[in-house]
């Protein structure tokens, strides 16, 4: 009898669509709004790990929602320079921004931490901060005073220090450089003679060329060797003690962000954490071969003596000593990360550090 029922049921509802010829939607077509988007980023085309990422995003959101949610990417200069992403996001010329925080720390200094700042976390241990630190909860707390929401989508892990037409053995040698570099690393810089200056990533090789600067870093070797900088300053030091680690982020609009329907949250935040797993697994299959390729074709690979090491420490610390003591934003968020960095590098020594200087070993002993 129930069957029956169903059936009969079954036919008048057939009946009555083909009557009116009306079909309904499944409600999950019904709550996948169509929008098109549009996102700016920082970076050139040509470096494909970064811009790529943006690529990547976008793509794992169209799918994702069946192409109802399309996200068109422009790079560097095509809507707005490299370093106006922000300002772009802020006053709807475009939804969202691909960036890194830390360009825009001449607005406040809070913007660095949202990045990386000299001495501060390795990859893995931002990665942590941010999810399980109460970082991006923070971040965000402070971004909101630009009418933006930020979301980790890549990170560089620990970058080079960079390339000098001369070799740089002592503080003296870098009293004087013009060198490229971005971020609070400026500062601390800054404290040891050297002049800073903030270019971004497109407009680097053009001035190194013609003299404008002395000295550039940029990420690692993979995207170094693509700008090909080591071909007038083959100096090529290491490490970058102001990038232990390097996050990008997903800059949305704060109004376009909370009208998002909670699903499409929820796949801009999936698409982000692909994004940001795929950016650090790609720099850490292709840095080792590029390097490799530098010094053969006579880059001049060498560490910054501990003499420097030293001296930018100190500086780095003086110079958070003065932004706390003036800015309680960043006071507040930059305590935060130096508390888990505490925890984590004890954590690091028993375990992580161990295994890996042993390995380093193995490696030097021509054993592996």
């Amino acid at each position: 009898m129930q069957r029956r029922k169903f059936l009969l049921n079954a036919g008048i509802g057939a009946a009555a669509t083909a009557a009116t010829g009306a079909v309904a939607a499944p409600a999950i077509a019904q709550s996948m709004p169509e929008l098109n988007w549009r996102l700016t980023s920082s970076f050139p085309k040509s470096l494909d790990t970064l811009y790529g990422g943006a690529e990547r995003f976008a793509k794992i959101v169209a799918e994702a929602t069946d192409n109802k949610f399309q996200i068109r990417i422009f790079a560097a200069g095509e809507i707005v320079p490299g370093l106006q992403v922000v300002d772009a996001v802020q006053n709807g010329t475009v939804e969202i921004g691909h960036t890194a925080s830390y360009y825009f720390f001449g607005k406040d200094p809070t913007f660095a931490l949202g990045t990386v700042v000299p001495f501060g976390l390795n990859t893995r241990q931002m990665n942590a901060w941010l999810t399980e630190g109460g970082g991006s909860d923070m971040l965000n707390d402070f971004y909101k005073g630009y009418k933006i929401h930020g979301i980790a989508a890549g990170n560089t892990t620990a970058q080079m220090g960079g390339w000098f037409r001369k070799e740089i053995h002592t503080v003296d040698d870098l009293k004087g450089l013009k060198f490229r570099i971005a971020g609070l690393a400026g500062n601390v810089m800054a404290k040891l003679g050297v002049v800073p200056q903030q270019i971004a990533g497109g407009d680097i090789y053009p001035a190194l060329e013609k003299g404008a600067i002395d000295a550039a870093e940029w990420v690692g070797p993979y995207d170094d060797q693509k700008l090909g900088f080591a071909k007038i300053a083959p100096n090529y030091y290491y490490p970058g003690w102001w990038e232990g680690n390097a996050a990008i982020h997903m800059f949305i609009g704060l109004d376009k962000w909370n009208a998002l329907p909670k699903h499409y949250q929820a796949i801009v935040k999936a698409a982000c954490a692909d994004t940001n797993n795929w950016t650090t697994a790609k720099y850490d299959a292709d840095n080792p071969k590029a390097l490799r390729k530098l010094v053969a074709g006579g880059a001049k690979l060498q560490p910054f003596s501990p003499a420097i090491m030293d001296a930018a420490f100190k500086a780095a610390n003086e110079v958070y000593a003065e932004l706390t003591a003036k800015n309680a934003t960043f006071k507040k968020v930059y305590e935060s990360m130096m508390a888990f960095r505490k925890d984590e590098v004890l954590w690091f020594r028993v375990a992580e550090n161990t295994y890996d200087n042993f390995m380093a070993r193995q490696s030097a002993a021509n054993k592996l």
